[in-house]
């Protein structure tokens, strides 16, 4: 995992918002690593049954899906989410290995630097937001490495809690 704590200040906008989204990235899946199947589809706390690392992986996944192509593309949101089960991408999680779940997160998660490469960061999004707003994809990035190092917190607490691991 590349290190960001040494940013030189001579990196543009660009540079810094990809490379702190990347590291959010890299971190969640590097929590990930060395987790038991079993431990990655156990939801420990008793007031979160969906909170597993496998939901948590699948969740961030489908988030920048979400943001990527339904928002900022403007494209039909085929998500796995409903209105009777707004949350089912987590629920589903547990039905596939966590090594999948991280390569689909790895894969998209290339896809979509390319397509922040090819757009500047002013562009708005073809999609609007739920107040009605075109967001830039500068706005997209920043909600990305907020969501994203949200739930590293998380998957921090779970893996500590599943198995006693700390760190990464």
């Amino acid at each position: 995992m590349n290190r960001i704590d040494d940013t030189p200040t001579a990196w543009d906008e660009r540079t810094q918002l990809t490379t702190f989204l990347d590291y959010a990235r890299d971190t969640a899946r590097a929590k990930c690593e060395g987790v038991s199947a079993e431990n990655a589809r156990r939801a420990p706390l008793p007031g979160s049954p969906l909170m597993t690392m496998s939901g948590l992986i699948n969740h961030l996944r489908w988030v920048e899906y979400y943001w990527f192509q339904v928002v900022f593309l403007g494209e039909e949101d085929l998500g796995p989410w409903t209105d009777e089960d707004p949350d089912r991408e987590m629920r589903i999680a547990v039905d596939f290995p966590l090594t999948r779940l991280l390569d689909d997160y790895a894969e998209q998660s290339a896809r979509y630097r390319g397509l922040v490469a090819d757009n500047g960061l002013d562009e708005q999004a073809k999609g609007t937001i739920r107040d009605g707003l075109h967001v830039d994809l500068r706005w997209i990035l920043l909600h990305l490495t907020e969501e994203t190092a949200r739930h590293n917190g998380h998957l921090d607490i779970l893996r500590e809690i599943l198995d006693g691991t700390t760190g990464n």
